[in-house]
Order: structure tokens, then sequence, then C-alpha cells
């Protein structure tokens, strides 16, 4: 990929570096968040150390995947960015769809293709000094799926052939237009403006779920979306409940 190109082919009129190799995109934009003038994409053809959420590991190949993250600015405290994951989730839906790549939205941060995760994303934040938050997004996007790496995740995970064989700087700009308009969406009107968006996409709407923490199972129900704030809906026994985002795992009863 180049910086140059996929700055030229986006109208996002946001800096882009790419790197061949580096530890964590996301690590290196928090490192130099209070440094930076503007918004800033990162993009690493090849990640060691990918993070997910709850700090685990997000496994990635030089030819299979797409792994950047985007430093972006908020005017406001961290509790002005309350469904933000679930709002780039919806960015990063709608950009696939445009491609001609359908998929769907598990709570809270994971895309979806045929029930197996693709996507995974990651926000962290920082405060910015004169106010404000710098957020950073980390996003990787598997292209193609090896055998090798599904035995290495102990589990089926999902690709999209046809992506992986366009131009990659192409993707990348599409991509980053699609975030920085959902961001600037975000900044004015909230996650509200994403909810039925994001419900359209539900990967388990109507499914009976189980909520777990730590292994251990807090609640059971059927799913019903989310609402404005981006918390789960959940139709439990004793009646419908909200779920906000935290370190839990939301399965589907088997």
């Amino acid at each position: 990929m180049n910086a140059e190109g996929i700055r030229a082919l986006s109208k996002a009129g946001v800096a882009v570096e790419v790197v061949a190799q580096t530890g964590s995109t996301n690590a290196d934009l928090l490192a130099r968040a209070a440094l930076l003038p503007a918004p800033l994409l990162l993009v690493a053809e090849h990640q060691t150390a990918g993070r997910g959420r709850a700090g685990r590991s997000w496994l990635s190949s030089p030819e299979g995947s797409l792994t950047f993250s985007l430093a972006w600015k908020f005017d406001g405290g961290p509790q002005a960015l309350v469904g933000l994951p679930l709002a780039i989730g919806v960015a990063l839906a709608e950009t696939l769809g445009a491609l001609g790549q359908q998929v769907q939205l598990k709570w809270p941060n994971d895309l979806l293709k045929d029930g197996d995760k693709l996507a995974g994303i990651l926000v962290e934040t920082q405060s910015a000094p004169g106010g404000g938050t710098w957020t950073v997004i980390g996003i990787g996007l598997n292209l193609l799926m090896p055998d090798e790496m599904e035995a290495q995740l102990g589990r089926s995970a999902a690709g999209v052939p046809w992506l992986a064989r366009m131009e990659r700087d192409v993707l990348m700009a599409a991509l980053l237009d699609g975030l920085a308009a959902c961001l600037s969406e975000f900044s004015a009107r909230g996650f509200a403006a994403f909810a039925a968006r994001w419900n359209l996409r539900h990967a388990w709407q109507g499914e009976t779920v189980v909520l777990l923490d730590q292994g251990t199972v807090r609640h059971e129900g059927r799913a019903a979306g989310v609402d404005d704030s981006g918390r789960l809906l959940l139709d439990t026994a004793e009646g419908r409940i909200t779920v906000m985002a935290g370190d839990v795992s939301l399965r589907v009863k088997t």
C-alpha cells in the first residue's frame, strides 16, 4: 500500500501513513496522540502484536488482512463516546455493502460474514491537551483466511476473497471515507443516528443468547437489538433488560 495513493483516492482529507511492520497501530497512535495536529490514519502491512477487546490478541497475515488505526479528536469527554464502536461497525458494514459484500453486526464490536468473524474493532481513548478526547480506532479486517490461520485461532473465521483482489489503496480509501463520514456524524448526533442502521444488520436478532462475564452466565434471553445509547436489549424471563458494553461476551445459546 501507498500513503500518497490512499490520500489521493480518499475524499476525507485525513493524513495517512503506511508502515511495513509494527507491533500495534493502536499503541503507536496512542503514544503520539498528544502531539498530533489533526486526524491520522496509520496502516500496517503487518502487525506483530495486534490487540482486540480486553487485551486479546488479534492474529493477522500480511497477505490476508487489513490492519489499521485512525486517530480522531472529539471535543467532548469519553462519556460522549458511548456507542461509538457500534457506529463504527455500521460504517464498516455500509462501506463493505457498497463494495458488494453484505455483512452483519455482532454486539458490541464485531463484523460477521456467514456467521463467522470477519472484522474486529478496538476503540481506545486519551485526554487531549487543552480539552477534548483523542480516540484511536483500531480495525482488523480479514480478507483471506488460510487454513493455518484458522488452526491458530482454534475456530472458523470469515474472509472476503473478492475484496482481496481489489487494489489495496482503493479499498483502504473507501474504508477511510466511510469512517470519516461516520465520525463526523457521530460527533454531531451521537449513536442515536446509527441505532436503526445497526439493528438492520444485527446478526442475532431474535436469537436466544447468553451473556458471559469471565465464563459465567450473567443473563439469558432473546436478543432484541440495541437502543439509542448502544445498549443491548435482552428479553429475559423477568422482562426486558439493557446491557452496557463491557468485558462481557455474547454467545448464541446452543
